[in-house]
């Protein structure tokens, strides 16, 4: 009797984040509320996150909001931005690092795991690193599985991989 699987995931596709950074940017450059103030945002890291600079909190939440707008767009998760770091102030700017979330923490892959026991009872979930492995013999059930995960609405982004 054949096997089937797939692994569930929390990542962020690299190609849409550049489409959002850039329409992101553009944005901003053309704005008439944003003229003349720090508004900006660029790369922090090795295009792990965004860092936004603007002239105070108010700036910086609207440029969050044109993220989200931008993710939205392009059918991306808001989830994916991990907005819990402060915002500082200093010398009349306000800048907010925003990384993006990559990779199941244990307590995540924990969530997932005990929703697959609960509510579909005939798949099996295994924890494989920062990746949950669902196995089934029957496609369906893998189906319903997916469908079960993107209703569960989890506070982390959730993507699919390795459907076999």
């Amino acid at each position: 009797m054949p096997t089937f699987s797939f692994d569930i995931v929390s990542t962020y596709d690299k190609a849409e984040m550049n489409n959002v950074f850039s329409q992101t940017q553009k944005e901003i450059d053309n704005r008439f509320d944003f003229k003349g103030t720090p508004a900006a945002i660029e790369w922090s890291g090795d295009k792990a996150g965004i860092k936004i600079t603007g002239a105070g909190d108010w700036q910086i939440e609207n440029i969050i909001d044109i993220l989200r707008k931008k993710l939205a767009t392009r059918n991306q998760s808001s989830k994916s931005l991990d907005l819990t770091k402060e915002i500082v102030t200093a010398n009349l700017k306000s800048t907010k690092e925003v990384p993006f979330v990559a990779g199941l923490s244990q307590e995540k892959a924990k969530q997932i795991t005990a929703l697959l026991r609960e509510k579909a009872p005939k798949v099996k979930g295994l924890i494989q690193g920062d990746a949950v492995r669902v196995t089934s013999s029957s496609k369906d059930e893998l189906q319903n599985v997916i469908q079960l995960i993107h209703a569960a609405d989890f506070d982390f982004p959730v993507n699919f991989d390795n459907y076999r």
